[in-house]
């Protein structure tokens, strides 16, 4: 049974950090594209990053960009967001989620996995 569980998630200041982790069972993902995306309340949900696992490369919302790393621990087979300079308009419910092709990564409904979500709320 394949899951994905999020933590890490929590309260921080504006201008604060914090790294977000994803573990992954259930079958290998170490081919896998894994992303992060985000939803804060009466919005839609949004892509934030990815990272395309067989190949390293990784893909990031143009709003995260120099603020949000994502990352890979294969050993663990564990992904990482780590946020940094964070802002109150970051606060969301962040979810990692997976799927096994490399189109359009941005697209939330095409990937096959979720997890259950990770609350962020970054205070002014």
């Amino acid at each position: 049974q394949v899951q994905l569980v999020e933590s890490g998630g929590g309260l921080v200041q504006a201008g604060g950090s914090l790294r977000l982790s994803c573990a992954a069972s259930g079958r290998t993902f170490s081919d896998a594209t894994m992303g992060w995306f985000r939803q804060a309340p009466g919005k839609e949900r949004e892509f934030v990053a990815a990272i395309i696992r067989s190949v390293g490369n990784t893909y990031y919302a143009d709003s995260m960009k120099g603020r949000f790393t994502i990352s890979e621990d294969n050993a663990k087979n564990t992904v990482y967001l780590q946020m940094n300079s964070l802002k109150p308009e970051d606060t969301a419910v962040y979810y990692c989620a997976a799927k096994y092709q490399d189109l359009n990564i941005e697209v939330g409904k095409e990937y096959a996995y979720w997890g259950q979500g990770t609350q962020v709320t970054v205070s002014s």
